[in-house]
């Protein structure tokens, strides 16, 4: 009995420990593999804007890659502006009128768009329309070895495929993060001044007082980089996709997901380093 019971316990012994060994084992795989992907994501960056200057400039491939991101991306961008505003200022509304301070609406809407919610969400969206479809473009032209295709006609792929694309996206979020916030503003005037009834008067004058330049400088670097890093993922998924129509596929979500939370951590560390230069 005593010498089963020591089987038994030596057995889980070595069960934890093989567990153990799996964790860490798995863990540092996944560590040191997502230390080397942000090292190659940065080179083809550098390499990328380094030859995106680099003569001949492509500038026709620039405005395509900027229609498909910008122009493409106004509609559901105004949508999303429009809702935001109006769901967050009917919100807002009914907490304020608790303590009286309805007034303060238009300044409190306006500061959360203009600083958080108008790059972040804008970002997210460009994410999932933008960076999906870069990440299966290259993905399919890997696997069919069109890529390959311009490398042995002495056509360099980075900068005839993936400077085009990093330059439009660090140009359009940006645009597009404008209009986002200038929708959001006018759906909160309706519902605040026109639906609520506050008067038109203190809403806007409060937005004047309370907001700065600074706040809208600070969304618009925020959208600068968004822009610069939900394009890079996508391309850099798709460019080394391998594995045919199923390799494919992971890449457009890997770079999806990878991007929308690289937003995120992007977003806090920007946020935390930004307000050290906020004017007092």
């Amino acid at each position: 009995m005593r010498t089963k019971t020591n089987q038994n316990t030596e057995k889980t012994a070595v069960s934890r420990q093989q567990l153990s060994q799996l964790f860490s084992g798995n863990l540092f795989n996944f560590i040191f593999r997502g230390i080397g992907e942000l090292g190659a994501m940065a080179q083809l960056m550098a390499q990328a804007l380094l030859m995106a200057f680099r003569s001949p400039l492509r500038l026709r491939l620039i405005f395509q890659q900027a229609e498909f991101v910008g122009v493409g991306s106004i509609f559901i961008i105004v949508l999303t502006g429009f809702f935001t505003g109006a769901v967050f200022t009917l919100q807002s509304v009914t907490g304020l009128a608790r303590v009286g301070m309805e007034s303060l609406v238009g300044s409190m809407v306006m500061l959360a768009v203009a600083r958080e919610l108008g790059p972040v969400l804008t970002a997210l969206m460009v994410t999932g329309r933008v960076s999906s479809a870069m990440a299966t473009e290259l993905g399919t032209m890997r696997v069919t070895e069109q890529i390959d295709a311009l490398e042995v006609m002495a056509i360099d792929p980075v900068k005839y495929l993936i400077s085009p694309r990093i330059i439009a996206g660090a140009v359009m979020v940006p645009a597009l993060t404008l209009i986002f916030t200038m929708v959001a503003g006018i759906g909160s005037y309706l519902v605040a001044v026109v639906m609520m009834g506050i008067d038109e008067g203190a809403y806007l004058s409060r937005i004047e007082w309370y907001l700065d330049p600074y706040d809208f400088r600070q969304g618009f670097l925020k959208s600068i980089a968004f822009g610069l890093v939900i394009t890079l993922v996508g391309c850099y998924k798709g460019y080394n996709a391998s594995g045919g129509a199923r390799g494919v596929g992971e890449a457009t979500t890997k770079a999806v997901v990878i991007g929308s939370i690289a937003i995120f951590l992007l977003n806090y560390v920007l946020t935390s380093f930004l307000l050290l230069f906020e004017p007092k």
